[in-house]
């Protein structure tokens, strides 16, 4: 962390945010509103687009801040939203004159309507309550104005309420225990909203006024910045559960293997947690207490003791009973990169096939840390040892992360080269493109890249780099994501959080800038994200793309000796598309996977309760399955996805014509059952 410094400004130092104290005052240990106006300034300081606080930044933060003080439309009325504005009018002089006091304003206002609104509820929910499934009704907060006033929100609300009913119906619940549910639903938001502190408000501010910045522009609050940096490293000290917040409850969903609830042997999946305490004093009931503040005390120290009492179904009664266990650090697995090899035959011959399931860029930057990259560079060493004949890098679920670790994984599979150029705020400087310096080709055999909508930032960087090189083929939906934004985190002394600011564009080296385009299939497969609300474009405020000239580097190619790789060629990818679209035109998968999508557009964004009732046990089921199934059957069933059989498929293809073999006719039908 750099020291504070002296006078009133926000500054980059040393890769963290300095802000100053006032006069001689001493940084509490909490967000205050003097220092608002310094956070402000240091999204600005760094942001690659934006400088000054004027009307327009002005009027986008107002509507951020509505969207976060209700999201759904469902409590506030345009009177309520109007009288907000008024408040917040010349916001930017009120933070810096250290005047906070419109955002109590807007709190306390929001409590009275979630009160409203539960009273409504409960009423609503009485005696003579009747459920109806043919209610009908469009779910679009950015497409609904707001409520004229009260009758009118609570008409929307009664229609809400049927679908958070048939939500619990759908579970094979009765009628009144639905009731109840739903009611104590509203009950515990009015108690949410009391407990709002006073940090909570202000971090909500500023996250509103990132986020009128760009929409990957955010505010991190401590507890934030802490999942945050446990997300980038991968690890945590715990008890290795995964938890989450049902109905009141704190529930496990699933435990992480090797960590010390599984190695206890006396927590399952869907036990509920209902009370916590450290290894002396007394326990603490955490019923209805939100999750954040129930993980924080559960997570701690490695070598400390926390003790549970869990709540278990038992046949028709429940269980309880307590748990002591010892906090260990836990490695979070499931988001590591993985290596599987299936073999196919071709024909008459075996071939071996490597899919690398990679689920972000992790990067832990404390010394000794883990590096996705470096996890990478073992599991292809390892697929050359075990001579797979051709690789599926699985980037179809993956948001991003590291951009050092996608330039090093982007030049696993070339010489060396220029991978990304990244832009700045200072647009007349011109900015070193980030390259590949290792001469090594760790994988120089066939590549298939699998992507899909959500595929985003670093993942993008990666699979434009190696379709710019022709180096792979990109099998999957028609583009990414489009997320062409750098962003960079910067800590702020005395642990008040991070922000996270936009502070470049970033372009692949043939000077397209994946903005808003992101990086387009050679093979097109359809998929369950294809939809039109899907993608950078469609976010609040996202940056314009723009192009640069190309700058792919001639040294990235190897055409003799044990490193040469193939160039992917134009008339390959015509024949690769031509067959993969034979045999998708006669997999169930696929056409499941399209009938959903057709069925979706045809909705649009009116919930239908009538389809929630129908559609919602078998999901719920098939998830409950995945969280408490073992790694093998996860796995098991991962390799089972269309499009990950299908990518393997078009592998296979490829590997023929790298070998110069000429293609057999399509099969009948290429997915196994």
């Amino acid at each position: 962390m750099s020291s504070i410094s002296k006078g009133l400004k926000g500054l980059v130092v040393a890769g963290s945010l300095a802000i100053t104290s006032v006069a001689t005052a001493q940084l509490k240990d909490g967000l205050e509103c003097r220092y608002i106006s310094v956070i402000e300034q240091g999204f600005l300081a760094n942001h690659v687009k934006y400088s000054d606080r004027n009307a327009d930044l002005a009027t986008r933060v107002t509507e951020q801040y509505l969207k976060r003080l209700d999201p759904s439309k469902i409590y506030l009325t345009q009177a309520d939203v109007d009288s907000i504005k008024k408040d917040m009018a010349n916001v930017f002089e009120k933070t810096k004159n250290r005047d906070c006091t419109f955002l109590d304003k807007a709190q306390k206002l929001v409590l009275e309507r979630v009160q409203d609104r539960a009273n409504f509820a409960k009423k609503y929910l009485g005696k003579d309550f009747k459920f109806d499934e043919k209610t009908e009704f469009a779910f679009d907060p950015d497409k609904k104005p707001w409520p004229k006033n009260s009758d009118e929100a609570n008409e929307y609300l009664k229609k809400y309420i049927q679908f958070q009913i048939g939500n619990y119906l759908a579970t094979d619940m009765k009628l009144d225990e639905a009731k109840k549910n739903v009611e104590k639903n509203y009950e515990r938001a009015v108690k949410r909203t009391q407990e709002t502190s006073q940090d909570d408000l202000l971090s909500g501010y500023l996250d509103s006024f990132a986020r009128g910045l760009d929409p990957h522009s955010s505010f991190f609050s401590k507890d934030v910045l802490e999942d945050f940096e446990i997300q980038m490293r991968l690890s945590l000290e715990g008890i290795g559960a995964t938890l989450s917040s049902q109905d009141g409850f704190t529930v496990v969903e699933a435990l992480v293997p090797g960590g010390a609830a599984a190695k206890s042997g006396l927590i399952e999946p869907q036990d509920k947690i209902i009370a916590v305490g450290q290894e002396k004093g007394q326990m603490e009931n955490v019923i209805d207490q939100d999750l954040k503040d129930v993980v924080k005390k559960i997570r701690g120290d490695k070598g400390t003791k926390v003790r549970l009492t869990i709540l278990r179904k038992a046949g028709e009664g429940k269980k309880r009973f307590d748990v002591t266990l010892t906090r260990e650090k836990v490695n979070l697995e499931d988001e590591a990169a993985s290596l599987t090899f299936v073999e196919k035959e071709v024909d008459g011959k075996k071939k071996k096939i490597g899919i690398l399931n990679f689920p972000s860029f992790y990067a832990d930057s404390r010394r000794g840390g883990r590096s996705s990259a470096a996890d990478m560079k073992k599991l292809i060493k390892e697929a050359v040892e075990k001579k797979a004949d051709g690789l599926v890098l699985d980037l179809s679920n993956n948001g991003g992360g590291s951009l050092e670790d996608a330039v090093k994984i982007a030049g696993l599979f070339f010489q060396t080269g220029n991978v990304v150029k990244q832009s700045s705020k200072n647009e007349g400087r011109a900015e070193a493109a980030l390259r590949d310096t290792d001469a090594t080709v760790d994988w120089a055999g066939p590549l298939v890249v699998l992507t899909s909508r959500i595929s985003a930032s670093a993942s993008e960087i990666v699979s434009g780099t190696l379709q710019d090189y022709k180096r792979a083929v990109i099998v999957g939906g028609d583009h990414t994501y489009g997320k062409g934004s750098v962003q960079s985190v910067l800590p702020i002394p005395n642990n008040l959080g991070a922000i996270k600011v936009t502070v470049g564009m970033f372009f692949v080296p043939s000077g397209k800038s994946t903005q808003h385009r992101g990086v387009d299939a050679d093979v097109v497969l359809p998929g369950p994200f294809s939809t039109d609300d899907i993608g950078e474009k469609y976010m609040d405020y996202s940056l314009p793309p723009k192009t640069i000239e190309s700058f792919i580097s001639p040294d990235a190619y190897v055409k003799e000796g044990p490193s040469a790789w193939k160039e992917v060629k134009t008339d390959w990818l015509k024949t690769l598309s031509e067959r993969s679209s034979e045999r998708v035109a006669k997999s169930d998968d696929f056409k499941k996977i399209v009938d959903e999508l057709n069925k979706a557009k045809a909705r649009g964004k009116v919930i239908r309760v009538s389809e929630v009732l129908k559609d919602k046990n078998e999901k719920e089921k098939k998830e409950k399955a995945k969280k408490v199934a073992s790694k093998a059957k996860k796995n098991e069933e991962y390799l089972k996805r269309a499009d990950i059989q299908e990518a393997t498929n078009v592998l296979l293809d490829l590997i023929q014509l790298e070998d110069g073999k000429a293609l057999p006719p399509a099969p009948k039908q290429a997915n196994a059952k």
